[in-house]
């Protein structure tokens, strides 16, 4: 028995070491309560939530020592047969943190997922949203502010709203469309704010949008189309914009194939990082973006406000200058939809 545990690389004395049969789970609960007052909640129980569906089914019964490497390896393409790429390197992360955890405590001698990340099968490569070059922001800007692609007035100056809105906040289609009245603060303040709820998000985190002064006029003027608890609301009394109402503009504004309403985040991201006077850490911030280090990623949703505050009025200045240089009238205000 000694000879077969030392030629699987087994300790054949573990069965004498103090404490002994501890299990991978027991250790990994001790290690989720001693680390799990430093995280957001979301984020603890998004944690434990891949340990209880994806480890502890395979590992969780097992004492520490009796796992080996092939154990982790087998754990982990189990998930990656699902897809779950990203949450193959996470879970196979999360076992090393816990032999971390536990090889100090004598639980453990080594930890068997220190050597596969060579292993993991590589991520696909990120497909970028459509966007034009930031030399076409202008065209694209007076582009909204003249849009014209429906013949309902209400329905067209609502369109307008949104893809603005989103291009001032740097909000996701659906953080757009799903806007409520009550998500926003102190609009007739000093420091307005849109806190949209962790339920919406992409990270399942609250994140702080601090608004510009053009993104508050144009709240004040949508409000004569509202017609729901939802800022932007579409032709079903009590309903929002479609899914695809927004996309569908960018469509008929000609730019079908070559921009997004996702690439709005990627044309104000661009714009920032070439400014070379934001950190980007802010930058990161403002796109609701989180860090691959589960650590770092249990951030405060509103850190560095004040700096974004400013970095995102200066670029709601940066786009309405499009439209004074050309003499163009402003979406806020609705002028053209009210004389419809």
């Amino acid at each position: 028995e000694a000879r077969v545990a030392l030629g699987q690389g087994r300790d054949p004395g573990a069965s004498n070491k103090s404490p002994a049969g501890k299990t991978f789970e027991q250790a990994a609960r001790a290690w989720h309560e001693n680390r799990e007052g430093n995280l957001d909640e979301g984020h603890a129980k998004r944690l434990m939530t891949r340990l209880e569906r994806d480890a502890f089914p395979v590992l969780g019964n097992r004492p520490l020592r009796s796992i080996t490497s092939a154990d982790v390896l087998a754990m982990v393409r189990a998930v990656e047969a699902r897809g779950a790429l990203d949450v193959s390197r996470r879970i196979k992360q999360h076992v090393s943190q816990i032999y971390r955890f536990a090889i100090p405590q004598g639980w453990a001698d080594q930890d068997p997922a220190a050597y596969l990340s060579d292993l993991l099968k590589p991520k696909p490569r990120v497909r970028h949203m459509a966007r034009v070059g930031l030399q076409e922001l202008p065209a694209l800007v007076r582009a909204i502010d003249s849009y014209d692609g429906e013949e309902n007035p209400r329905r067209r100056a609502v369109t307008r709203a949104a893809l603005l809105f989103t291009l001032l906040t740097w909000a996701r289609t659906n953080e757009t469309r799903l806007a409520r009245w009550d998500e926003f603060e102190q609009l007739d303040g000093p420091e307005p704010l849109w806190r949209v709820p962790a339920a919406r998000m992409k990270m399942e985190r609250e994140h702080l949008v601090p608004l510009s002064r053009q993104v508050v006029s144009l709240l004040s003027d949508v409000r004569i189309y509202s017609t729901s608890g939802y800022v932007f609301g579409g032709d079903k009394l009590g309903q929002p914009i479609s899914q695809n109402t927004m996309i569908y503009g960018c469509y008929r504004m000609g730019y079908r194939g070559r921009q997004t309403v996702h690439g709005f985040r990627g044309l104000a991201s661009t714009w920032a990082n070439e400014a070379e006077c934001y950190r980007a850490d802010w930058i990161e911030m403002a796109l609701a973006h989180t860090d691959r280090d589960d650590v770092r990623s249990a951030y405060n949703s509103a850190l560095y406000l004040s700096p974004r505050r400013r970095m995102l009025q200066e670029w709601a200045d940066h786009v309405f200058g499009f439209l004074k240089q050309n003499g163009t009238l402003h979406v806020e205000g609705f002028e053209r939809a009210r004389t419809a």
